[in-house]
């Protein structure tokens, strides 16, 4: 492989010949060959989306302009564009264990920014002497310390907008959609997973609906929580070599660029050393796990069977279930999705773990890993969910009358009895009819509890499902 030679503020070093990235990313590809995970590309992304924003405040403070021609700045919000378009995406190797900071990923893009400008503007960014600098013209108004974690936001903020809500939104039209199809499909609840008292198929599915409803507004809310920037702090939160308007017009450019309400930090010293924005949105994400976990496994259990399970649903066949058991069809995204969900609840730990021990005074230093981790659980959330959506969801059928036959045989019929002969007789009956194998209607009548045409309406499920709309002793 052909070499190079290239110096950073330690001296000489050898990188491969024809790469974009310079010195100081070739000593982090030596430093951290830890996981051979480089950082998510749309962490990447967002840094060029960071840079593009500061160049676009420099440019408009006058302060680019003081060393470099028009030409040249141009090329250098170009080439922060095409970064943050995902151009170049092979010259980002670095490790996602390496500094703690992002310093080694920030002069990464910084370094390729550069060398793009160089070649955009004409010159050859081979040269030794480099007309435009990642640190003093890319990097110029900035620190690690308060881009890297402003890039964060972006990314899992952008993520959160474009990929998991969407998703989320699709999952809640179809099972509203179901909700409404099924209204008048009589089945028996369950309480502690033993018979409870009877209700529809429709008013189990909007429950379900209700609860990704409100996995929406948790998810815009995660991305809320990332709202404010750190960008403009610098080193330590003072803001030092960065002009005062500078943090606020480059927020202001990320807003319009991305049409998400990014605003400068209400505290840079807070932005800085602290990422309490990012634990409490990826609780919030955690929230939405538990809620897709949750729904993956109740829809698991009702299309159970087909004939030993509940089997009140039928899922859409996928692939043969069991690899000596012919015939044998299984839930596999139902599982699929629910292996997601633990992922994220896994995830929730590292990101805690790292707000709690990470932020010593002016800086955090586990921020590369939590980049990757809560870009990891937006966006398996949002393909697993919508995967399980168009191939799952919207394929399940109502198993109408294996429903409507087990609400006759329940003993949780006698529930309705309360109000007439009280919960004592109606246990001894539930208990009985048990022990007989007789339906709670057949006791009933056998034992002329009541007459035949108050029993009627008492043990009339549909009575049962709508409380507030009869009253089954009057």
């Amino acid at each position: 492989m052909k070499e190079r030679i290239e110096y950073d503020s330690m001296g000489e070093v050898r990188l491969p010949e024809d790469v974009y990235y310079g010195a100081q990313t070739q000593r982090a590809i030596q430093n951290f060959p830890i996981s051979q995970r480089p950082l998510p590309s749309k962490m990447i992304r967002a840094m060029g989306l960071v840079k593009w924003s500061a160049a676009s405040a420099n440019r408009d403070l006058g302060l680019l302009g003081k060393t470099l021609s028009e030409e040249e700045i141009d090329a250098i919000l170009a080439a922060a564009l095409e970064v943050a378009d995902g151009e170049f995406a092979d010259q980002f190797p670095i490790d996602i264990y390496q500094t703690g900071s992002g310093t080694s990923s920030n002069m990464n893009v910084n370094e390729v920014i550069a060398n793009r400008a160089i070649e955009l503007s004409g010159g050859n960014r081979f040269d030794k002497k480099k007309k435009i600098h990642p640190n003093d013209h890319v990097n110029m108004g900035q620190s690690t310390n308060d881009t890297f974690p402003t890039a964060i936001h972006v990314a899992v903020s952008l993520s959160i907008q474009k990929e998991l809500v969407p998703a989320l939104l699709h999952a809640t039209r179809i099972l509203e959609k179901k909700a409404k199809e099924w209204e008048e499909v009589l089945k028996i609840g369950r309480t502690h997973l033993a018979d409870a008292t009877p209700m529809t198929l429709g008013q189990e599915f909007s429950g379900f609906a209700r609860q990704m409803q409100l996995a929406v507004a948790a998810a815009q809310e995660a991305r809320a929580a990332l709202h404010e920037l750190p960008i403009g702090g610098t080193a330590v939160g003072t803001g030092i070599n960065t002009h005062p308007d500078f943090a606020a017009l480059a927020c202001k450019y990320l807003a319009e660029e991305t049409q998400i309400p990014f605003v400068e930090a209400t505290n840079h010293f807070e932005a800085n050393s602290q990422r309490v924005g990012i634990v409490k949105s990826h609780a919030l994400l955690k929230s939405i796990a538990v809620t897709l976990l949750n729904v993956a496994n109740n829809i698991r259990w009702l299309g159970s069977g087909p004939r030993c399970g509940f089997y009140e649903i039928s899922l859409p066949d996928l692939q043969p279930g069991s690899s000596i058991m012919p015939g044998k069809v299984n839930p596999v995204l139902c599982e699929s999705l629910m292996q997601v969900a633990a992922r994220v609840i896994g995830n929730d730990a590292t990101i805690t773990t790292s707000g709690m021990v990470g932020g010593q005074f002016q800086l955090n230093i586990m921020m590369p890993l939590m980049a990757a981790v809560m870009l990891e659980s937006v966006e398996i959330m949002a393909r697993s969910l919508e995967i399980f959506t168009q191939n799952c969801l919207e394929g399940i059928q109502a198993n109408v009358q294996h429903c409507e036959n087990a609400v006759e045989q329940s003993l949780s019929m006698v529930t309705s009895l309360n109000p007439y002969i009280g919960y004592e007789q109606a246990a001894a009956l539930a208990k009985e009819a048990f022990r007989t194998g007789k339906t709670i209607r057949e006791l009933c009548e056998e034992k002329k509890v009541l007459p035949q045409e108050v029993l009627e309406k008492a043990l009339d499920p549909r009575q049962m499902i709508h409380p507030k709309d009869t009253c089954s002793f009057s």
